[in-house]
């Protein structure tokens, strides 16, 4: 986000140096990670065109005259928008500016130009490096000072900063100079939105439906009509290009504007292109749309559009569509300002790869409160830029309204969390400083509301940060812990999967660690356990659920080897295991698993080794038995991951603690494993643990 401070001084006093307000700023948690400072235009000044004469000798060129604050020079100038009366930037001999042609810069000489001396040049918007206008010359402001440098006029220092994802207030100039004015303890000024209307009421010319309020809780929309489309103040394109922006005309450049000033993105349509008259917010219908950059997209069901009463003419908070695009000829233009469910821009934005200011600012999650405080913005200043007419009335369509409730504060919760005592009357000043409102509930509470800009607040512990913030964390004391250190108490888990993890490398075997999260068709290769939790919304399909065995990662693991032509492997993985509990969490269990396939010794001149077999599985789970001080039984099972005959179920004290058995070959065959036998063992630690005690 790129904040020029001269915006900012617009909304909060600023006496701050700029690498002073970075650091305040930063210290605060909003990042500063560079400060651009514009300008650089030595040796040019702003000046006034006092007189025009033609030049003798040339057609097309003309001799201004050009008042510096009190020296008068000649300038031979060639531009056909000169004209007597303006404020214009004037460069002198020796000044350094961009040539138009090749794009470098060149230093400015004295010249005869067709016989006539110039003294300076009258400058274009190109030459000066502000944008790539070079149709005629730059005019400035009617009360820009004749004779003052042009570094002092325009010269600005642009903030560029790094915005967490929990912050979308701040990806606003406003939202900055509210944290501006909370850490200087200046006032905020925000713009008056009031305007005047007339024509007709907006009711009867305009409707809007919404079908899909869980994707769009609010949509907003005024009318102008007799509105002029052409190009925008230059203080309006400065500012959007101090931003990082491209000037397109005052309508699209309006929208732009409130959306860097307010974070509320906005869309212009051309009224006379909306079919019926009518805005419906929907799900799109498996159609297609032009977009503004001239591709065709096709639309999913899962993707909400705006459309008229015939088709799309937008696709909601990412891109507009071609066929509704405010051009020269339109003279009627309906703004949108709405608010968009979160994960439905962005999934949208992702598949068709196109992010943008606006889909990034929704992505984020803003206030439904916001749109109707941008819009009356925008419309304000779309009417007198463009000298259109406001019609009566907004549409405000509201299905998704909440009410937000207040959240109680104790200072004893301050204390506790920051170490400090803070007095009531500080805390409510620190926060009201913030927009937050405090009520006073007790001698130690307040009852706070949460401004709407502060989608982020929602915890007693969230306005203790944004105490912290503001105060200082600098300014917070360091205690050092009191008190005796808590005594050492030994995991009786730990240890003996510690010990069981060097037992079993010592029988050879390697240790593997895989995912806790696996396919439901991994999992159904491997074992008739019943259904595992399904993640709700999973990276993958491979990852769509939480393991209730090991067996899936392993056997995968083998497989991968397998390729690789290990042939001799043996490994085993000791992690948790998440078992469905109805109407609880997981029951989450230690296991132990292994598997072995290949043969005995690793190839070697001396001939072939004998492959592994079922007694050497059991002997591998027979040592580890007797070096934890167990006494195993194996006992015939019925588990049919494993071949009849080859099967058995691990028995300590009575109680079945594991399986041991030879993988059935059909079971080898799905998980994509041709080096048959492979035998494969199962242990729950969680009940082989008090019988080792």
């Amino acid at each position: 986000m790129k904040a020029p401070i001269s915006w900012l001084r617009e909304y909060v006093e600023i006496a701050l140096h700029p690498e002073e307000l970075s650091d305040k700023l930063t210290m605060s948690g909003t990042e500063v990670s560079g400060l651009e400072a514009s300008g650089g235009w030595d040796n040019i000044v702003v000046g006034e065109v006092v007189a025009i004469a033609p030049h003798p000798n040339a057609d097309r060129l003309t001799l201004a005259t050009v008042d510096l604050g009190g020296e008068r020079l000649t300038s031979v100038c060639g531009a056909p928008n000169v004209d007597i009366g303006q404020k214009v930037p004037f460069a002198h001999s020796g000044a350094q500016l961009i040539d138009p042609e090749s794009g470098e810069l060149v230093r400015l000489k004295k010249a005869k130009i067709r016989g006539v001396a110039s003294a300076g040049m009258i400058c274009s918007e190109r030459e000066l490096g502000i944008s790539d206008r070079h149709e005629g010359i730059m005019v400035l402001p009617p009360d820009a000072p004749p004779g003052t440098p042009l570094n002092e006029y325009l010269g600005d220092t642009t903030l560029d900063l790094y915005i967490t994802p929990n912050r979308p207030d701040l990806l606003s100039i406003i939202g900055i100079a509210r944290e501006v004015a909370a850490l200087t303890g200046k006032a905020i000024n925000i713009p008056d939105t009031r305007y005047a209307e007339s024509g007709e009421s907006i009711g009867g010319k305009a409707s809007v439906e919404i079908r899909d309020p869980d994707l769009c809780p609010r949509y907003c929309a005024t009318l102008i009509t007799d509105a002029k489309v052409g190009p925008s103040p230059p203080w309006l394109e400065q500012r959007l290009l101090a931003c990082g922006m491209r000037p397109i005309n005052n309508i699209v450049d309006v929208t732009n504007y409130v959306m860097l000033e307010h974070g509320q993105p906005l869309h212009a349509f051309d009224f006379e292109k909306i079919s019926e008259k009518r805005i419906i917010v929907r799900r799109a219908r498996n159609e297609s749309i032009i977009t503004l950059d001239g591709m065709v997209r096709d639309l999913s069901s899962d993707m909400l559009v705006i459309a008229d009463g015939q088709r799309p003419v937008a696709i909601a908070g990412v891109m507009g569509g071609a066929g509704s695009e405010v051009t020269e000829a339109t003279t009627a233009v309906l703004i949108e300002s709405a608010n968009f469910n979160p994960a439905s821009i962005r999934r949208t934005s992702i598949k068709f790869k196109l992010g943008s200011e606006a889909s990034l600012r929704f992505e984020k999650g803003l206030s439904a409160e916001l749109p109707l405080q941008a819009l009356r913005r925008a419309t304000q200043m779309m009417a007198e830029l463009s000298g259109g007419k406001i019609a009566r009335g907004i549409i405000d369509v509201y299905p998704g309204k909440r009410e937000v409730k207040p959240i109680s504060l104790t200072t004893k919760q301050v204390a506790r969390i920051l170490g400090i005592k803070i007095a009531r009357e500080k805390v409510a000043k620190v926060l009201g400083s913030l927009g937050f409102q405090c009520e006073s509930v007790s001698p130690g509470e307040l009852s706070v509301a949460v401004p709407y800009w502060r989608t982020d607040v929602r915890l007693a512990e969230d306005l203790v940060e944004e105490i912290a913030r503001i105060i200082g964390y600098d300014d917070l004391p360091t205690t050092l812990p009191s008190g005796a250190l808590p005594r050492y108490k030994p995991d009786p888990m730990r240890a003996l999967i510690e010990k069981v993890s060097n037992i079993l490398v010592g029988c050879g075997m390697q240790e593997v660690i895989t995912y806790s999260l696996t396919s439901l068709a991994m999992l159904r290769k491997v074992t008739p356990q019943p259904a595992p939790l399904k993640v709700a919304n999973p990276i993958t399909t491979e990852q769509e659920c939480l393991r209730t065995t090991l067996r899936p990662g392993l056997l995968q693991t083998l497989s991968a080897n397998e390729k690789h032509e290990n042939n001799s492997i043996r490994l085993f993985e000791v992690g948790k295991v998440y078992l469905p509990r109805e109407g609880d969490l997981p029951d989450e269990r230690h296991v132990l698993s292994g598997v072995l396939c290949g043969t005995r010794l690793d190839q070697s001149w001396h001939g072939e080794s004998e492959r592994l077999d079922f007694f050497d599985a059991k002997g591998v789970l027979e040592i580890l038995m007797e070096r934890l001080g167990v006494a195993p039984r194996f006992e015939p099972s019925e588990d049919k991951t494993f071949s009849p005959g080859f099967r058995a179920t691990i028995v300590v004290g009575g109680e079945s603690v594991g399986t041991l058995g030879e993988l059935h070959p059909r079971v080898a065959e799905r998980c994509d494993i041709s080096s048959l036998p492979v035998y494969l063992f199962e242990i729950d630690l969680e009940r082989l643990l008090p019988a080792r005690i």
